[in-house]
């Protein structure tokens, strides 16, 4: 039975979780508790929470962590100064004599925005509020509405320069080592951010590729859905062209700048992420958008999002302290390596925890507590660092996204108007989600989708 403890932590981490107690708190509480009951009876040794402060040290030294701040402050500027909403109302104007051009739009601006913020809430809840109204308005079906704004604000897992990437980066990065270290290779080769970067951006372009047909598709086959804005709202006034130009250039290529810099190597994420929150900082004040009610506003959000991000970290660092003290780790590998169809069916198994768990935890808790302790035996296993790390966004992404417990259903339920249906928020997502299960697939038979760019251009 002792040999057990370590599976019968996390369950009981999951119980906690459920019951509504803080994520933070309840990693460094019950794994402290698990810790003191293990001494009491012999199966665990306090030794191993000397650790602590090294880590938590480590933590604090990490360079790479610094560009989580920065863009969360960089995603948030732009929301909170409206320049969001501009760009947004910029591109459906550019779209409006095409059938389903709004739908179009909100893909489009809401992966740039996405990926910006990388905060499926924020994302969800303001796509919710600047564009579903508009939808609305215009006569959009309010299944392909919502469907269209909870897919399009969970793209922020998978389009860089997304935070889960650089979270996720950051592990793999370690969990890399260990896996080389562990097979006797003791000048083992590296994973980066930049290189989760590049190997997500063919699987990115081919998911936006996919909505994007599948909206021209349905607004063709049934126009009633997604007609032309102009037919229901013959009273909105045009953006001056000068104003549409001032809209979308200087945010797309804000964007566009800081992502090109990691990817050409110009600069280092966190780097690029200090260019992005300073860039966003300045087009809200070029624009007269960021007054003393914005900044603070922005600076207590992001604050905010930033603490909770670290506190989780701090509860993993004890956790998995504990789950290795109590032998989770060797629990783990023996596990997976006595599996009937070895690494494949070991990561099928992987990716389906990760599924379930993303229905009660967010991708921070997942990134920290389940993949440092999964991605050190399937790398060892021999799985690509980055085709792996990708395929664990997707899978999240596809997580928050299933009914009945997917966080973006249950944001943007909470902005929605109270007419629409819940069941047409469930209705309205299930394209998507077949979209993004045929993108695991197409990746799981096609691995070079994610890893040929990162092998042929950087360090991995």
């Amino acid at each position: 039975m002792a040999e057990f403890l370590p599976l019968l932590l996390f369950l009981v981490i999951c119980l906690v979780l459920m019951l509504g107690y803080p994520v933070a708190l309840t990693l460094a509480g019950v794994s402290l508790l698990f810790a003191f009951v293990g001494e009491l009876t012999g199966h665990f040794d306090m030794a191993f929470l000397q650790a602590l402060p090294n880590r938590l040290y480590g933590t604090i030294d990490n360079s790479t962590l610094v560009a989580v701040p920065m863009f969360i402050l960089m995603g948030v500027m732009l929301e909170k100064s409206r320049i969001a909403e501009e760009l947004l109302t910029g591109m459906a104007q550019l779209l409006r004599r095409t059938y389903g051009g709004l739908a179009i739009a909100v893909v489009l601006i809401g992966s740039l925005l996405a990926a910006s913020t990388g905060i499926i809430g924020a994302t969800v809840v303001t796509m919710g509020l600047i564009s579903l109204p508009v939808m609305l308005r215009a006569g959009y079906d309010t299944r392909l509405a919502t469907g269209t704004i909870c897919a399009t604000g969970t793209l922020g897992q998978i389009i860089p320069p997304s935070i889960v990437l650089v979270l996720l980066g950051d592990i793999l990065s370690t969990a890399y080592q260990q896996a080389q270290l562990s097979q006797g290779i003791f000048t083992p080769r590296t994973v980066s951010v930049g290189d989760l970067f590049l190997g997500a951006i063919g699987p990115s372009i081919a998911l936006v590729l996919a909505y994007l047909a599948y909206l021209l598709v349905i607004a063709r086959v049934k126009r009633h859905w997604a007609p032309l804005p102009s037919e229901r709202m013959e009273d909105e006034v045009p953006i001056p062209p000068a104003r549409l130009v001032l809209a979308l250039v200087p945010p797309v290529a804000l964007i566009l700048i800081v992502l090109g810099s990691i990817l050409t190597g110009v600069a280092t994420p966190t780097e690029a992420a200090s260019l992005g929150a300073l860039g966003a900082t300045l087009l809200a004040l070029g624009r007269g958008q960021l007054g003393w009610r914005q900044l603070r506003d922005t600076v207590e959000s992001v604050t905010r999002i930033t603490a909770m991000v670290f506190l989780i970290l701090i509860g993993a660092a004890v956790f998995s302290l504990v789950f290795r003290g109590f032998g989770g780790e060797e629990l783990v590998h023996e596990l997976f390596h006595n599996l009937p169809g070895g690494v494949i069916t070991a990561t099928l198994i992987v990716m389906l925890v990760i599924f379930l768990l993303g229905f009660i935890l967010d991708f921070i808790e997942i990134s920290f507590v389940v993949v440092p302790i999964v991605a050190p035996v399937l790398l060892a296993m021999g799985l690509d660092p980055v085709w792996l790390g990708v395929m664990i966004a997707i899978n999240l992404q596809t997580s928050f996204l299933t009914p009945p417990f997917g966080f973006a259903l249950f944001y943007l339920r909470g902005v929605a108007p109270p007419e629409i249906a819940t069941t047409d928020l469930y209705r309205g997502v299930i394209p998507f989600i077949i979209i993004q299960l045929l993108l695991l697939l197409v990746l799981a038979f096609w691995p070079q989708l994610a890893t040929w760019l990162p092998a042929h251009l950087l360090s991995y």
